[in-house]
């Protein structure tokens, strides 16, 4: 594999699908390589570090769902995008509580799928170097260390609680955001069904942070999921 190239494994037990993956991954830059189940890809990728897996979560064996949280173990920065089944949200969450970055629903376009991988692959980009101390997205500006937040020129006083909770969304800008990852991540391993007291939270940073906080820029709901904060300046969004 050239070292120019970014690295992708395709885990999938179709093998039809795996075909037309490689060709298109390949025909967009990627170095690409198959695994036809999670037992291989987990071999796989203790020879190879691999920048990116692309996970089929249904599958014989070692499901995707366990397939991936082990990936995520021996492997902490690759990008993981889950393949899923339309209409089945608990799978979407159970995948990004395993350690996904991403996730795309069958039947999906190769024109998504590519964009998806190369936003999960500047992410983990970000994530391996080190964190900035300062992050801007449109015209919201936020200092993790000093823990100060900006919208325009003018300062914004946030509690504590608001503070970690939009540092949290504002690090993974772009990507999907289960509620009970969500509230673990901010409020601690013992919540997860706390929905109202999320929202509440939501609500008030929204009125803080939004132009109008009735039809929201930055901080969007994935109905009946999560949020996804999102920055409204970037032509992709």
């Amino acid at each position: 594999m050239s070292l120019l190239q970014n690295s992708v494994l395709i885990v999938d037990d179709e093998a039809s699908l795996r075909k037309t993956l490689r060709t298109s991954l390949t025909a967009s830059g990627f170095a690409v390589a198959e695994a036809p189940n999670g037992e291989e890809a987990l071999t796989t990728i203790q020879g190879h570090p691999f920048d990116l897996v692309l996970l089929d979560i249904n599958m014989p064996g070692i499901g995707g769902i366990d397939a991936c949280r082990r990936i995520r173990g021996t492997s902490p920065h690759a990008g993981i995008v889950m393949i899923t089944v339309r209409d089945f949200d608990d799978d979407k969450v159970r995948g990004l509580e395993a350690g996904a970055d991403d996730y795309v629903t069958k039947p999906f376009k190769l024109r998504e799928l590519t964009a998806r991988l190369r936003a999960v692959l500047r992410r983990t980009s970000l994530q391996a170097a080190a964190e900035p101390k300062i992050l801007e997205i449109g015209d919201l500006k936020i200092d993790f260390e000093r823990r100060l937040f900006w919208r325009g020129d003018e300062e914004v006083h946030l509690s504590p609680r608001e503070f970690d909770l939009l540092a949290f969304m504002m690090k993974n800008c772009g990507f999907p955001l289960p509620h009970v990852k969500l509230l673990r991540s901010i409020w601690g391993p013992e919540y997860g069904g706390e929905l109202e007291y999320l929202r509440s939270y939501v609500r008030m940073l929204r009125k803080k942070i939004e132009s109008d906080p009735e039809n929201p820029q930055y901080i969007l709901t994935e109905p009946w999921f999560g949020y996804r904060f999102d920055d409204p300046s970037d032509p992709r969004s």
